[in-house]
């Protein structure tokens, strides 16, 4: 299947990675439907900093995934969903687990329910690498077993075996697409690369942290969008859930000090207590194998971490960008 000149919705538009694939999806000469959550703002997230001609371009649909109407309504006349509406942060998931319940289990359940029902020729669900929990073997495998550390995970995998589940009982075209940490211009300041950056470019010498030693396996958003279309593009991945990752890892000390070194500034680091995940829950390693992705779709990664790091900073260099972020407190 080819996605130049279908009619795909994409919800979850207004975040990072939603907001990426609305334009790469706009670039590829998609129809685009882009699902925003409805605010009385009237805001669209980061679409809100596309050209007027890109946002022009889009079909705008104000909803709530946990909304099954407004998600149905969404889904007319769509050939393809990208299902990237989710919360995702842990510790926030730690303080309001039933809202992780309502927006990433159910509102997956919405999702696949309006493309049951629906003439809707390709599902693609994201999951998210922290299924896998503490590697038990490296490079983790979609064979490896999936451990719930936070409620985030939790909500996650129940997600994932959801869409599973339409697969096998209704023949609902389904892929669940599982990147590994996704990271590049407008990522949520309660990640670690903004967290790092916004620091150092705030003029702070000593960079307050959590734990040091957990390693991640992390791949600049450009990659994981053409690994979206890679798999709405495949004819043999339904019913699959699939990685995409750069099967190397960085810890987390290591990858401060090379922004840090990037950037131009020597920096001290702190441990902040509060930004410490509980000992049983946190992620100590993520290293993932793109096997079973090469073999089925051809897709590999082609930006190098230092390289989309560079990229990344020099977007955090404007101050128009990093105004929107509070470098100064801890970002749950």
């Amino acid at each position: 299947m080819t996605l130049k000149g279908k009619k795909v919705l994409i919800t979850g538009a207004d975040g990072f990675i939603g907001s990426h694939l609305t334009e790469h999806l706009l670039e590829l000469g998609c129809d685009v439907r882009a699902f925003v959550y409805y605010n009385s703002f009237n805001s669209w997230g980061w679409l809100e900093t596309l050209t007027s001609e890109k946002k022009n371009a889009l079909d705008v649909f104000a909803g709530d995934v946990r909304d099954p109407h407004g998600v149905k309504e969404a889904t007319k006349n769509v050939d393809v969903i990208f299902h990237l509406a989710a919360l995702i942060g842990i510790p926030f998931s730690y303080h309001s687990p039933d809202s992780y319940i309502d927006t990433n289990v159910k509102g997956t359940m919405n999702v696949l329910q309006a493309a049951k029902t629906g003439n809707v020729e390709r599902v693609i669900v994201t999951s998210t690498s922290e299924v896998y929990g503490t590697a038990c073997y490296v490079p983790i495998d979609e064979k490896h077993p999936l451990q719930g550390q936070s409620p985030y995970s939790a909500t996650k995998i129940a997600a994932d075996k959801l869409a599973e589940s339409f697969y096998r009982s209704f023949e609902t075209p389904v892929v669940i697409a599982r990147p590994f940490n996704t990271f590049g211009p407008r990522q949520s300041a309660r990640a670690i690369i903004p967290t790092i950056i916004t620091q150092i470019l705030g003029g702070k010498d000593e960079l307050l942290l959590g734990s040091l030693t957990p390693r991640r396996d992390l791949n600049y958003v450009s990659d994981i969008c053409s690994g979206f279309v890679a798999l709405a593009q495949a004819d043999n991945v339904l019913g699959k859930e699939i990685n995409m990752c750069s099967q190397t890892d960085i810890s987390i000390e290591e990858l401060a000090q090379l922004i840090a070194k990037k950037i131009g500034k020597d920096v001290h680091i702190q441990t902040d207590s509060q930004r410490i995940r509980p000992e049983k829950s946190e992620v100590d390693r993520l290293l993932g194998s793109r096997v079973l992705m090469k073999e089925l779709t051809g897709w590999e990664p082609v930006m190098t971490l230092e390289e989309g790091l560079e990229k990344t900073i020099e977007w955090f260099s404007h101050k128009e960008n990093r105004d929107r972020y509070k470098h100064d407190i801890y970002n749950v």
